[in-house]
């Protein structure tokens, strides 16, 4: 009987040390996958150092993004001011530095609020007929619209305020996003489990918040990463355009309004904020597709 339970035992002990076993080579096996998947390595890192400068870098410059010194007015790049100074006389690293705060809190906050509300649309448009055709027809309606003359619109009626360029570009892209989400919702509603599930009685809300819901998450967290370099690029677009952030308050956009005057005089005004709006694109569309090959790597080529 003893010998029997011990036997008991020890297989149990297999198994359970095979487990893990089987756990840290399935871990080790997706890091390597990351490792190996370039998109997402050189997207997150120009993203990290990115995010670092709009974290760390306004703790580490010596000067005030405001302050004006007229002395120091459109001073090229050296020793003093690292990257110049622009037609006030303020230090363009400061107000770079002060502008990727601006820059990436817009793009990540639309990113943010367009996936939560272009979720709740797609999944109400999949599941209930009634719904589908007024929700789709109003983003159709929105979608006609080019994203950069809506947002100009939206911004001139709410007024120029960061939080309102927020919600004209959250405007501009749920649209998008509930279109995903619906059609990625609408075949998983389809599936053979799901109608197992609602035979069994389960209500309506559970089924779309624990069963439809989930498996819509691995597209939109791809779509969120273009959304977030769209919205970056549009921010940019609406400040250039005098539409976006306010001044003297600093964005990319902002800098490269007024750099624009002097383009020839002082090239740097406009060259170093545009590397950083390039940058910021670049990585983010680097990770969203090395992401979509993670998620699913038939996609890749």
């Amino acid at each position: 009987m003893h010998v029997a339970q011990e036997q008991d035992k020890l297989l149990k002990d297999e198994f359970i040390l095979a487990k893990k076993r089987l756990k840290r080579h399935q871990k080790k096996l997706l890091f390597r996958r990351l490792i190996r998947n370039r998109g997402i390595l050189f997207g997150g890192i120009i993203m990290v150092l990115l995010t670092l400068l709009a974290v760390f870098g306004p703790i580490f410059v010596p000067y005030d993004p405001y302050e004006m010194v007229v002395t120091d007015r459109l001073m090229a790049p050296g020793a003093q001011h690292f990257l110049g100074t622009d037609n006030f006389g303020r230090d363009l690293l400061t107000r770079m530095a002060y502008g990727a705060r601006v820059s990436l809190s817009v793009g990540l906050s639309v990113s943010l609020l367009a996936c939560f509300f272009g979720m709740l649309i797609g999944l109400l448009a999949s599941y209930f007929k009634a719904l589908d055709n007024v929700l789709m027809r109003i983003c159709d309606g929105l979608m006609a619209i080019p994203g950069v003359l809506l947002a100009i619109a939206l911004v001139a009626a709410l007024g120029p305020k960061m939080e309102n360029v927020i919600l004209a570009l959250t405007i501009v892209f749920v649209p998008n996003v509930a279109r995903v989400v619906r059609s990625a919702a609408i075949v998983i509603r389809e599936e053979t489990y799901i109608e197992a599930i609602r035979a069994q009685g389960a209500k309506t809300w559970r089924i779309i918040v624990l069963h439809i819901a989930p498996n819509t998450v691995a597209p939109l967290i791809v779509q969120a990463s273009f959304i977030f370099a769209d919205a970056i690029i549009t921010e940019a677009a609406l400040s250039f355009l005098g539409a976006g952030i306010p001044a003297p308050d600093p964005s990319w956009g902002n800098i490269l309004h007024d750099g624009k005057v002097f383009i020839f005089n002082a090239w740097w005004m406009t060259v170093f904020p545009g590397i950083l709006i390039v940058l910021s694109v670049f990585g983010l569309n680097l990770l969203g597709d090395g992401i979509r090959d993670y998620i699913d790597p038939h996609t890749s080529k």
